[in-house]
């Protein structure tokens, strides 16, 4: 009775996604003042440096970079994709999978303009910021596949998608809170992708803190899973991963818009035990 609940809340959840918007998401989470590149608090320039930071550390290395739940966003891979030679990008909802697809292609009819992001990074790669056509050719050229996936199923990609041993890293951003109707399946789903990732392979992990809803698109509220730092630590530690580092951001009053209910956002750097 307890696995046909949980079936129902994850359908219920995929359901709520019919509606999501991704030109309406990018407009609430990645322009100003979430991200404003002028103002060194601003949650997005916080994630870019985790991100820098962890692909830089030199203990994340390997061939095959596997990023859960893209969403229609890049960011989360622009540190990543100078590390790995393979990158694949990863989303349940086509209308995602295609926005990927409009900036891989370089044809326009992106909704979001990534140039700013691409110059950050390579600030904070010690390049200059004009270096950011090349570093958005690299990615381009190492970006393997675009596609689907589902974290609440065992086996959350086609058997095919990736080789034997599994991705050398898994990054996920926003992807397992906001899909997952109750703790105990984002506990599940933690494990899920982490069959994806080879032992000793790592997890950058970011998400939000005390979030129980977002506004996917106008008038979409999806209802979503709010953890806290105890939850978060407890599941990966069940779902067998090992923490080296927990991060936190508070947001700052300006930067609750109403768009959701999250206090704070979380940055994780784990390894498969």
């Amino acid at each position: 009775m307890e696995e046909k609940g949980a079936e129902n809340g994850v359908a219920a959840m995929a359901a709520c996604y019919q509606g999501f918007d991704p030109a309406a998401y990018l407009q609430n989470n990645y322009t100003p003042p979430r991200a404003d590149f002028e103002r060194k608090d601003c949650v997005v320039l916080w994630k870019l440096a985790c991100l820098h930071r962890a692909f830089t550390e030199g203990d994340v290395s390997g061939e095959l970079l596997v990023d859960i739940g893209s969403g229609p966003t890049l960011y989360q891979v622009l540190s990543g994709c100078e590390v790995f030679n393979k990158v694949l990008l990863t989303d349940f909802l086509e209308v995602n999978r295609q926005e990927l697809r409009s900036w891989l292609q370089d044809e326009g009819g992106c909704s979001l303009d990534w140039t700013p992001y691409l110059q950050h990074v390579c600030k904070l790669e010690g390049r200059r910021p004009s270096a950011w056509t090349e570093k958005a050719a690299r990615l381009r050229q190492v970006i393997v596949d675009i596609v689907p996936i589902d974290v609440h199923r065992p086996q959350p990609l086609a058997h095919d998608a990736l080789p034997s041993a599994g991705a050398d890293c898994l990054v996920s951003c926003f992807c397992l809170e906001s899909a997952s109707p109750d703790l105990a399946s984002f506990t599940r789903a933690l494990g899920h992708i982490g069959r994806l990732l080879r032992p000793g392979g790592h997890l950058l992990l970011i998400g939000t803190l005390g979030m129980s809803y977002y506004f996917g698109g106008a008038g979409v509220k999806i209802p979503t899973v709010p953890v806290n730092e105890a939850q978060l630590c407890a599941s990966l530690k069940e779902s067998g991963y090992n923490l080296i580092r927990l991060e936190v951001y508070t947001l700052p009053q300006d930067m609750k818009l109403g768009v959701d209910d999250a206090y704070g956002v979380f940055f994780v750097k784990a390894m498969k035990e």
